[in-house]
């Protein structure tokens, strides 16, 4: 971005990863933007004007979506990634949460689109954000049971790229 040119807003969101028994991914296909057409996790924005947590974020989220109700002490926080630009409309700090118990059922169609199960090796043949193929999913693989914090330079027109900033 050059100095001139108009600052994006910062937005601050929750993904929460189910799986049900069988370890198939609950995913949902967008009805709207972002990502709109492509599969991925559940989430939505914190509610900042009431200073709404990331924990309480998921798990309001998780039971709007998907009418799973969970605790915080269902979900294991594994990732807080920095992205910049994101399709040059807005930055956006993303916490990720893996819900340690399984869900037993497709959660009905909704207004933001409709679920699916997939196992990790259909999900990489499914439309996805190119983020999501390059720095969510690779992020899930090798750090689901620690945390990482990361950073991503989205840019348009240029490739994504992302540094490791913490692990533990």
């Amino acid at each position: 971005m050059s100095p001139t040119s108009t600052p994006l807003a910062h937005k601050i969101a929750v993904l929460v990863f189910l799986e049900n028994a069988k370890g198939e991914q609950l995913l949902l296909l967008r009805a709207k933007a972002p990502n709109l057409g492509s599969w991925s996790p559940l989430g939505g924005k914190l509610e900042t004007s009431t200073g709404e947590s990331p924990f309480e974020c998921a798990v309001r989220e998780t039971a709007e979506e998907a009418e799973v109700r969970l605790t915080p002490a269902d979900l294991h926080l594994f990732a807080m990634i920095s992205e910049k630009a994101y399709e040059g409309e807005s930055h956006w700090l993303l916490f990720l949460f893996r819900c340690l118990r399984p869900i037993d059922a497709l959660p009905p169609e909704i207004q933001e689109g409709r679920f699916g199960f997939f196992s990790r090796a259909e999900i990489d043949r499914l439309p996805i954000p190119e983020t999501d193929r390059t720095i969510l999913w690779p992020t899930y693989d090798r750090y689901k049971d620690c945390f990482v914090s990361l950073r991503a330079d989205c840019l348009p027109g240029h490739p994504v790229t992302f540094e490791i900033e913490q692990v533990s």
